[in-house]
């Protein structure tokens, strides 16, 4: 991909995050707080499933395991660039190559992201509106086929939308005005026709993301209705806070992007400001929301603090 670099443009200049200027100190520790707690809460998880024969077995652990994974890659992409800048601006230059894999190793994630949130509605569907078939439908053979193709998806993805994008030659200036090296913002410092591009985003990013969040809705109204029946009040209370608290990760995952992608002429500030939810936020989010409620979850980190035998005993 370095060919399609025939400027001068040697670096890029990123331009942090909005409304920051004023008070990089104190910014730098609140992003640092929510970068230790994203990487700290997913890698417990991810760590906590694999030691534990009975919860990676399961479909649901076994996805969940993928997303704690990915969700520690996704924001160790951005926010280490991000708490750099805070210290020094000279440290928010990066290398063209820099900005390659950067934007490249974004979407890869990010979109295999997006694909596994849709599989692990569909499981969870399976699960509640299909119980006597599920094991079957969702047996280890098809989770490990359905968890390939979510990572095989996302870096066909990000390699479309990487070379379409270095592709272009770039004149300067080199002031991207974003926290990251991303499609809409490093297009805008293009010195050729950008029209095929934005088509691609449109339909590769706009469209697809929409496509898999009505996938995750329909995926929740059967679940909603399944939960309905239930015959327990308290039942369908546990049952429909869960529910709740997975859309609300789902609407901060896929909203921000499919308004920035679909939406490019939109401000950059503005852009940067909703790009916060989904690339910083809800990785921090999903420990507490798809595990740490979870009672399984919470007796297996119990087996890691305070011993079996102690468990036992109780």
């Amino acid at each position: 991909m370095e060919p399609g670099n025939r400027t001068g443009v040697k670096a890029f200049i990123l331009g942090g995050l909005p409304n920051t200027n004023q008070f990089p100190v104190l910014f730098f520790f609140i992003f640092l707080v929510i970068y230790m707690l994203t990487v700290l809460g997913n890698l417990l998880i991810f760590f906590t499933i694999l030691s534990e024969a009975q919860l990676h077995r399961l479909p649901m652990y076994f996805f969940l395991c993928h997303l704690s994974f990915l969700d520690t890659c996704l924001s160790s992409v951005t926010v280490p660039k991000i708490l750099a800048g805070f210290i020094m601006t000279r440290y928010r230059t990066i290398s063209f190559t820099g900005c390659i894999i950067q934007l490249y190793s974004f979407h890869f994630l990010a979109s295999t992201e997006c694909f596994l949130y849709t599989v692990m509605a569909y499981n969870r569907y399976l699960a509640i509106c299909r119980p006597l078939t599920y094991a079957t439908l969702m047996n280890r053979r098809v989770c490990s086929g359905l968890a390939a193709g979510t990572w095989l998806t996302g870096s066909v993805h990000a390699t479309i939308h990487t070379s379409l994008t270095f592709r272009l030659p770039y004149c300067g200036p080199n002031q991207v005005d974003y926290f990251f090296c991303d499609i809409p913002p490093v297009l805008k410092l293009a010195c050729a026709d950008t029209s095929v591009n934005h088509t691609v985003i449109l339909a590769n990013i706009g469209f697809v993301a929409a496509g898999c969040f009505m996938l995750i809705c329909i995926s929740y109204g059967y679940i909603a209705a399944a939960i309905l029946k239930i015959q327990t009040t308290q039942g369908r209370h546990r049952a429909f806070s869960t529910c709740s608290a997975h859309l609300t990760v789902v609407i901060l995952y896929y909203g921000p992007p499919m308004f920035i992608y679909m939406f490019p002429s939109s401000s950059d500030s503005t852009h940067g400001m909703l790009a916060v939810f989904y690339t910083i936020i809800t990785p921090m989010l999903n420990p507490f929301i798809y595990t740490l409620r979870n009672k399984e979850v919470k007796r297996a980190l119990s087996k890691w603090f305070i011993g079996p035998s102690v468990l036992q005993d109780r």
